[in-house]
């Protein structure tokens, strides 16, 4: 299969690409396409078979349920059978945005969208790019981030080629995404809302809308309700360790002693000693941080590294998605 790349404006997608990608979704195809949070891959969601491809493409597991995406938040009951008024408040807040919803499906969403769960995660973009094929292709789009499983997700069209070329028909490249990290998600099918995912949208901004929330720290009761709960995800195929402090320094001295090549990446501007590697100092606010982590570790894994140390930001709230990234990233190291 040969992958088409199309470039479309992020402000003003051409309505004429828009018409053949969406045309391509309706026809049972994939398409990757940017997104606010990391580019998606999406299939028509009402088309098992299409669905099924994405799973193919990515080599996802089948118990990893993937996201439905809606061009507009009055089509939700297109996807799910109810929203409580918990779940109504957060989409009146946060959509179009990154936050996704998880709520009981309706029943003719495919088992294969929600890994045979009764609930269905759906989420109302904000890049207009996303919005306009949604709207254009006519129907509610499966999209999990358009990478191979467990790999790093794709900021930029050409993170996307990489991992998938020849796996799927077209991308949309809208150039990088402007949030860098997957969206927040928030169990609303029960009694007590329950965050799922850390994302963009922190716990406090959450709570200033809702009030309280619990917050999962599990990894495997969560996976047929939601998406990231895998304990390997996000990786880099470098080898990526997390130190602090002064251990980073002794493991940088230790690593290239024993003529291992290392990048580092640290999130203030402290100077590494010279001929250390390739070293990359992220910004101290985390959405700034984020919007850059993906595309920073994919810069890196293709430098020919052995390893990449990598020293965790402050274990403070806001932080907390690109903590929780960064450990599953780290899982195997």
């Amino acid at each position: 299969m040969k992958t088409d790349v199309l470039t479309v404006d992020p402000e003003n997608p051409d309505r004429d690409v828009l018409g053949r990608a969406a045309s391509v979704l309706r026809g049972g195809g994939l398409i990757a396409f940017p997104t606010e949070t990391v580019y998606g891959l999406g299939a028509n969601a009402k088309d098992a078979a299409a669905v099924a491809r994405i799973f193919d493409a990515k080599g996802r597991p089948a118990a990893n349920p993937v996201i439905v995406h809606v061009s507009d938040a009055n089509e939700v009951l297109n996807v799910a059978a109810s929203i409580s008024e918990t779940g109504k408040t957060l989409a009146e807040r946060f959509w179009p945005g990154p936050l996704t919803l998880v709520l009981p499906k309706r029943a003719d969403i495919p088992a294969i969208v929600t890994a045979g769960g009764i609930t269905v995660a759906v989420r109302c973009p904000s890049h207009p790019v996303a919005r306009a094929l949604i709207r254009e292709a006519g129907v509610p789009v499966a999209a999990p981030s358009a990478n191979r499983s467990t790999e790093l997700s794709p900021t930029r069209a050409e993170h996307v080629l990489a991992g998938l070329d020849g796996r799927i028909d077209m991308i949309l490249d809208g150039g990088p995404c402007p949030g860098g990290l997957e969206s927040t998600v928030v169990d609303v099918s029960g009694p007590q809302p329950r965050v799922l995912r850390h994302g963009l949208i922190d716990v406090a901004t959450l709570e200033s809308a809702i009030g309280q929330v619990e917050v999962s720290t599990e990894s495997g009761a969560c996976a047929a309700r939601s998406p990231g709960q895998m304990s390997k995800h996000y990786s880099p195929r470098t080898k990526l360790r997390l130190v602090t402090g002064p251990e980073l320094m002794e493991e940088l001295f230790r690593a290239t002693h024993d003529g291992l090549k290392v990048g580092t990446v640290m999130f203030h501007g402290r100077a590494l000693v010279p001929g250390a590697g390739p070293h990359v100092s992220l910004p101290c606010e985390p959405p700034a941080a984020a919007a850059l982590l993906y595309d920073t570790l994919f810069r890196l894994d293709r430098a020919g590294l052995n390893v990449i140390l990598v020293e965790p930001p402050p274990d403070e709230p806001p932080w907390a998605a690109v903590r929780d990234r960064l450990a599953r990233a780290a899982t195997d190291a």
